[in-house]
């Protein structure tokens, strides 16, 4: 084995590692009711029945098959060896992009694995005729942020990487590398919409509380300015009033030494006489 083909199998491992990390919760989901209709084609159904006897010990494992609508394709012609390992090895890594939806019904656990049957050019008209027909249903808005159109539309790109998968497994990792990214920076700017929302919401309590302190303390202002200017006039009047009695003094007084002058110049004529 040379030098360049360990760097490629060590380069799909560490990929196929990574996506069995982001996916590793997903794979083992198993959810209460049927999920819903998806633009995913999916194989058919099995159901998976577990009986046990009243000692509550399992007596039998029984698994069938659900027939389904579609027309059941025909059994695949013998292949080689080599080309079983990797059709095996092309269906691991599409049950790693896509795990298989689990759910349970009754007693009986219910699982359905993506299709890896090749697609046509009728496949995607059919695909795309089933999503114009979906966002017509569920009344999906053609503009502006919608969760409706946004989920289907990830529904219709997780299809065509599985059609592209089933040709080109590395090809399909590829393109669900990119559907991750994607996702990621929509969550990041989701979380910064939320934040920035939050962070709005919060300046306008905040600004409101000012406002209102602000209002309440303009208001006590105006009541001290209203009591000093009271206080002003009552200084005032008493200020006029001391001045008018200080005046009348003043003029008690001036009349009081006038006559105190006349005295004293009588006085002093008849000291002469």
């Amino acid at each position: 084995m040379t030098t360049q083909t360990v760097g490629k199998l060590g380069d799909f491992l560490l990929r196929l590692f990574f996506l069995l990390l982001l996916r590793f919760s997903v794979c083992f989901k198993v959810t209460m009711s049927r999920p819903e209709e998806s633009l995913m084609k999916y194989d058919n159904l099995v159901l998976i029945s577990n009986d046990t006897d009243s000692k509550g010990r399992a007596l039998r494992v029984s698994m069938q098959q659900v027939s389904s609508s579609r027309p059941v394709p025909p059994p695949p012609k013998p292949k080689s060896p080599s080309n079983k390992t990797v059709q095996q090895k092309n269906d691991d890594i599409l049950n790693c992009i896509f795990p298989p939806r689990k759910w349970k019904e009754g007693n009986q656990l219910c699982v359905q694995q993506v299709s890896s049957v090749p697609c046509t050019r009728l496949d995607v008209v059919s695909l795309e005729n089933s999503l114009d027909t979906k966002l017509q249903q569920k009344q999906a808005r053609a503009t502006g942020i919608c969760h409706v159109r946004r989920e289907l539309y990830t529904q219709c790109f997780d299809e065509l990487i599985r059609q592209v998968a089933v040709s080109c497994a590395e090809r399909g990792l590829l393109l669900s590398r990119v559907k991750n990214e994607i996702q990621m920076t929509i969550g990041a700017y989701h979380t910064l919409y939320e934040s920035a929302v939050t962070f709005g919401l919060r300046k306008a309590l905040q600004a409101h509380q000012d406002k209102t302190d602000m209002e309440q303390k303009l208001s006590d202002l105006e009541d001290e300015i209203k009591d000093l200017k009271e206080q002003l006039e009552e200084q005032k009047a008493k200020c006029k009033s001391l001045e008018k009695s200080e005046a009348e003094k003043r003029q008690q007084e001036e009349m009081k030494h006038l006559e105190e002058i006349q005295y004293l110049k009588k006085a002093n004529q008849q000291l002469k006489v």
